[in-house]
């Protein structure tokens, strides 16, 4: 008779369906595992589903899902407006705006609604997890699985390892992010972690060359696709990941380390601010069409 692993983690519950959750989502499905994503609001559930099934009839046109694949994939995701219905997951993945507060908040919920032994993770890019950590009565079985856009597609998840994080917590983390077939790498407690803090000063030295006139935005693209073998350039990049998501990341990283090199360049927080977010709203360093326009969550 097979003895049912309690350690194993066979139920995710995704809070936030925006772009980065409902990949987080797929991702789980493909793998098996059964998931609830949340949103308290019908749109971007309706929108998540969308998404998710034109995710899918991709990977079953490129042959990398049977129909047969894609129907059991879809048929694990379930989307609800109700926090309650969340309460049989054995993990909770926060993956809403990047917002302390915000997040904090979401922490404190779960906290409530789940049962004992769950875990709760953020798919934070930047903010500490023991500052989410505090916000539950449960801070050895919280921490921190950041995954990379797009999800499905992106093998890399960090484990961030807070203060209070129990070994046992990460060992069931690895053991997930294994069965997705993805690579974990294991990470200190500190803002940016390992990617974000080593990206986010190259990516603002490109912005301030380009600010600066030093050179133009394809030439400097070009030098470090062609020079560097990077599959794209740095100002692309850029616009893939948001330049609203980069600004919280750097004032993030800045917050923490008070170095320079993490501060965002003028010309990142007037774009911000005129809407120019990169390729989700159509227009950044370069302009898009809107059609192709991923959303981001």
């Amino acid at each position: 008779m097979r003895v049912s692993d309690p350690a194993a983690i066979d139920s995710v519950a995704v809070v936030g369906a925006g772009f980065m959750g409902s990949g987080i989502a797929e991702s789980l499905a493909r793998a098996g595992v059964d998931v609830l994503l949340y949103e308290p609001s019908a749109g971007p559930l309706e929108r998540s589903r969308e998404r998710t099934e034109a995710s899918v009839s991709r990977a079953v046109r490129g042959d990398k899902l049977t129909r047969q694949e894609a129907d059991d994939l879809l048929g694990r995701i379930a989307w609800t407006p109700e926090l309650g219905d969340l309460a049989d997951a054995s993990l909770a993945i926060e993956a809403i705006v990047e917002d302390q507060a915000a997040k904090a908040a979401v922490f404190a919920q779960l906290d409530e609604v789940l049962g004992e032994d769950a875990l709760i993770a953020s798919n934070t890019s930047s903010i500490p997890i023991a500052e989410l950590a505090a916000a539950t009565a449960r801070p050895d079985r919280v921490l921190g699985l950041h995954f990379f856009s797009p999800v499905p597609v992106m093998r890399l998840v960090e484990i961030v390892v807070a203060l209070e994080t129990s070994d046992e917590t990460v060992a069931r983390a690895e053991r997930l992010v294994e069965r997705l077939g993805k690579r974990a790498v294991r990470t200190k407690d500190r803002s940016g972690f390992v990617v974000n803090m080593l990206l986010i000063p190259y990516l603002m030295a490109a912005v301030r060359m380009f600010e600066e006139g030093f050179a133009s935005r394809e030439d400097i693209d070009a030098a470090m696709q062609l020079g560097a073998g990077h599959p794209m350039g740095p100002l692309t990049l850029a616009d893939f990941i948001g330049l609203d998501v980069l600004y919280a990341v750097c004032d993030s990283l800045y917050e923490e380390f008070k170095r320079d090199e993490y501060a965002p360049p003028p010309l990142v927080k007037r774009m911000v601010a005129a809407g120019r977010l990169g390729r989700k709203t159509g227009r950044g360093f370069y302009e898009y069409q809107p059609e192709r326009a991923p959303v981001r969550g």
